[in-house]
């Protein structure tokens, strides 16, 4: 189905030059002189390259229909995950790095969703928020307010992440998926 460039949304699977690619990030820049137009990082998603790509806002693009379908994530063989369908109990491999920066999230038993077009799996969601355990968090230097300041802290999947000073190792937080980024205390 056509839409216009300035339509474009990360997430989304669109038809260009032959080949299907996922949408990772669009920007629409404004420069002083001239028209609007759209930046997209997009990904192949038979080769996994990535690219970017501009067109004026009154461009076409085709965009694919996309089927979501929820999984749950068994374990991982290799390169692939392996996800069980709910429903029928059926078994899919997936290429581990459909999951990029978002694979040290994943967590036995997880609810995922991913994007189908034409029955092919193009993109895999991960719930917007995990609860993980830190490790490894710096001690409070004096003086420090909570409100200003974040420090370092390492959580139990080994990623990097910023949390308030009152934090210590052996809590519970719960994080976004996207950007590793500290959204409070687990209840």
């Amino acid at each position: 189905m056509k839409q216009q460039a300035n339509l474009i949304r990360a997430g989304q699977v669109i038809e260009h030059n032959g080949r299907r690619w996922t949408v990772l990030k669009q920007q629409i820049l404004t420069p002083g002189k001239g028209g609007a137009f759209i930046q997209v990082e997009m990904r192949d998603l038979s080769t996994g390259n990535k690219t970017n790509e501009r067109w004026r806002t009154a461009d076409t693009v085709e965009r694919l229909v996309t089927e979501d379908k929820d999984y749950t994530y068994s374990y991982t063989d290799g390169d692939n995950i392996v996800l069980m369908d709910p429903e029928t109990f059926e078994q899919t491999m997936l290429p581990a790095d459909m999951l990029g920066e978002q694979l040290p999230f994943l967590q036995d038993n997880m609810e995922l969703s991913v994007k189908l077009v034409d029955g092919d799996p193009v993109a895999v969601t991960l719930p917007p928020h995990v609860t993980l355990e830190i490790v490894e968090a710096d001690p409070v230097v004096k003086g420090q307010t909570a409100s200003s300041s974040y420090k370092p802290a390492k959580l139990e999947n080994g990623v990097k992440t910023m949390v308030p000073p009152f934090i210590e190792a052996g809590e519970r937080v719960v994080v976004r998926t996207d950007d590793a980024s500290y959204v409070e205390r687990a209840k």
